[in-house]
């Protein structure tokens, strides 16, 4: 007869090799039924995570300048919705919160502003923010330009946990009182570059000069009711057609303000004109609003070729790490150089690819010919008969759009 589990504890002498199958089977259920349950282990090495104090540091007001590539981005301005990129400035807020520079990456919590906001695709040289951040020093040092070596090096901080195509240039100190980027700048620089394959570059000129002034530019744009804009004059500084090498050129704007799209909807009627398409009259016909109440239905540029080339301001003290901030500065400078040097020629090397299968590729392919609208991005938009824009239905009115806008804000309400 098989020992029951009450038997065991009296087997002292645990010789196992005389048990049968059953005994073995029913002392190992015994001893797992009753086996102590292991405490938890303790890790003295582990320390709870420091919670970092913002209420016990000094902060100051300065000012970033930094360039990136817009490709891939969904546009600089952060965005309190998911966007289907990151945007510029919430990649950059991210790494100041990830540098306890900043407490929250929401912009509202820090004095921010910025310059030039640029949409999805679009790139920049010259971009400005200004916001409040930590700071080595009390406010007494932060006035003292001698201490300037004992600040945070912000550029080479933020270089270091930034990706490669969003790059920090300069930082200003100490901006001048009631600093504002985006009020405070005097005017924006714009550069699209294109090719001038198969364009009539001079008429392209001759085009772009007629842009100069103060003038409505409500068919150069794209509206948002939701703005609730009125006022559509904008002052352009200067306008031009300038050559970038022997194969590419670029429009050169230069003005205090812009509308949504204003620069891409400016290119593409210069495309038109650059193609025969429209002689640079439709420029002065376009800027009537008696003749042209509202946009004649037409598509914009491509976003990749725009930059915003420069942002000037009043006279500011930019410092760079290259040259103000010491020698170790200019050695993480040097680092972060070296590491886009590898990014720049990635992309040239692709790009020497390119050009050597175009030529094994698009010579087997007979030439374009020119029924088709150019848009800058290589392909552009095939059509049978061109239209001209005098003959093109019109899209609504300004007045028209803000009104359906506050209307369907109404109804919304109303719910």
């Amino acid at each position: 007869m098989a020992r029951t589990s009450k038997n065991f504890s009296l087997l002292a002498d645990n010789s196992y090799e005389t048990w049968s199958k059953e005994d073995l089977i029913q002392r190992i259920q015994l001893l797992e039924s009753t086996k102590p349950k292991s405490p938890a282990k303790s890790n003295p090495d582990k320390k709870g995570k420091k919670v970092f104090d913002f209420s016990k540091i000094s902060t100051r007001f300065i000012a970033l300048r930094f360039a990136y590539m817009g490709w891939n981005f969904n546009g600089l301005s952060f965005q309190y919705d998911p966007t289907p990129l990151p945007t510029v400035e919430e990649v950059i807020l991210d790494a100041m919160v990830k540098a306890k520079l900043i407490e929250s990456s929401d912009p509202s919590s820090c004095g921010f502003s910025r310059c030039g906001r640029t949409d999805k695709g679009v790139s920049a040289l010259n971009q400005v923010i200004a916001l409040n951040v930590r700071s080595n020093l009390d406010i007494k040092d932060q006035a003292d330009i001698s201490k300037d070596d004992r600040e945070l090096p912000y550029v080479t901080i933020l270089n270091a946990l930034l990706p490669l195509d969003i790059r920090i240039t300069e930082v200003c100190l100490r901006p001048p009182e009631g600093f504002d980027a985006r009020f405070s700048c005097l005017y924006r620089h714009y550069k699209y570059v294109f090719s001038g394959e198969h364009l009539d570059v001079a008429a392209m000129k001759v085009a772009a000069k007629l842009y100069e002034g103060t003038h409505d530019f409500r068919n150069f744009c794209k509206i948002d009711g939701s703005k609730q804009i009125t006022n559509h004059e904008r002052l352009i500084h200067s306008a031009d057609i300038i050559s970038v090498n022997e194969k590419f050129y670029a429009f050169d704007l230069k003005g205090s303000a812009f509308l949504w799209h204003q620069v891409r909807c400016m290119v593409a009627i210069l495309f038109l004109v650059g193609q025969g398409h429209e002689k640079p009259s439709i420029v002065l016909d376009l800027l009537n609003v008696e003749k042209y109440p509202s946009r004649p239905l037409y598509e914009m540029a491509h976003d990749i070729p725009l930059v915003l080339y420069d942002c000037v301001f009043p006279e500011m003290e930019w410092l760079s790490p290259a040259t103000n901030f010491g020698e170790l500065q200019q050695i993480k400078m040097q680092k972060e150089c070296k590491r886009f040097n590898g990014l720049k020629l990635d992309y040239q090397l692709k790009a020497q690819i390119v050009s050597m299968m175009d030529q094994v590729f698009a010579k087997k392919l007979p030439s374009q010919k020119s029924n088709y609208v150019n848009l800058g991005d290589g392909v552009g938009r095939a059509f049978k008969n061109y239209t001209p824009l005098s003959q093109r239905p019109l899209g609504e009115t300004v007045e028209h759009q803000n009104l359906k806008f506050l209307e369907k804000k109404k109804r919304k309400l109303e719910k």
